[in-house]
């Protein structure tokens, strides 16, 4: 997937060269000093994941990695001239819907010689993203930007708190995270609003892993929370 929005983004120039010659339009978006609109967008998130190295493991664990799962967010944006239209302050609250997959490779007696099982790590977060947003200059209805900040995340879904069944255990993580992003993207002005396109990178700065001492917990030592965004932004 990044390698594509590479290839996208090495078209920038072409577009550019097509952009001189057109009519500007929504001339006074860059002197308003607030800016309201929505955000959709799609997500590809797992974690960091740091094993226990030559940990006992009665269950005979071969192995343990995670893979990365889709997912969905939709936010409201608002965002603030900060002097200049070059920079902005942007600030979009957002219910982000994120799946993880843990998959876990045990010794077993059949031809393979193991077995593979899979354990979801389901959240629905609440996010609320600060960013700085630096932007260059409109060339008539274009304009390309790149950002970075922050967000502190709220999972609806936790169960931090939730009694640990044994015999069929969960992956605990915890209910809140702080995590740093830095994107870049494209906009398009149109008549009376501006499209944007985004994409962003987010990676947690604290372990969210519960150890709780079950079987697909003991090999794991700490879990960050990342994941790849690409947002659609409509802004009035």
């Amino acid at each position: 997937m990044i390698l594509k929005w590479l290839i996208v983004f090495s078209f920038i120039p072409f577009f550019v060269q097509g952009q001189r010659f057109k009519q500007e339009l929504y001339k006074n978006f860059d002197k308003r000093l607030f800016h309201f609109g929505f955000m959709l967008g799609f997500n590809r998130s797992d974690f960091t994941l740091y094993p226990i190295q030559n940990a006992y493991q009665p269950y005979k664990i071969l192995s343990v990695e995670n893979d990365a799962q889709p997912g969905g967010q939709l936010g409201i944006l608002t965002t603030m001239r900060l002097g200049t239209p070059m920079v902005r302050l942007r600030f979009i609250p957002t219910i982000s819907f994120l799946e993880r997959s843990i998959k876990y490779k045990f010794e077993d007696t059949i031809p393979s010689g193991f077995r593979l099982e899979d354990e979801r790590v389901n959240s629905t977060n609440l996010d609320f993203p600060l960013m700085l947003q630096f932007r260059t200059k409109r060339l008539n209805n274009f304009a390309a930007y790149c950002l970075i900040g922050g967000q502190y995340s709220v999972d609806l879904q936790s169960q931090e708190k939730a009694s640990q069944n044994f015999i069929d255990p969960f992956i605990k993580i915890k209910k809140s995270d702080w995590q740093g992003q830095i994107g870049g993207g494209l906009e398009f002005f149109a008549p009376y609003f501006k499209f944007g396109l985004e994409l962003k990178f987010s990676h947690g700065f604290k372990n969210v892993f519960i150890q709780d001492n079950t079987y697909i917990a003991d090999p794991i030592q700490s879990l960050f929370n990342r994941g790849w965004f690409v947002s659609f932004i409509f802004e009035g």
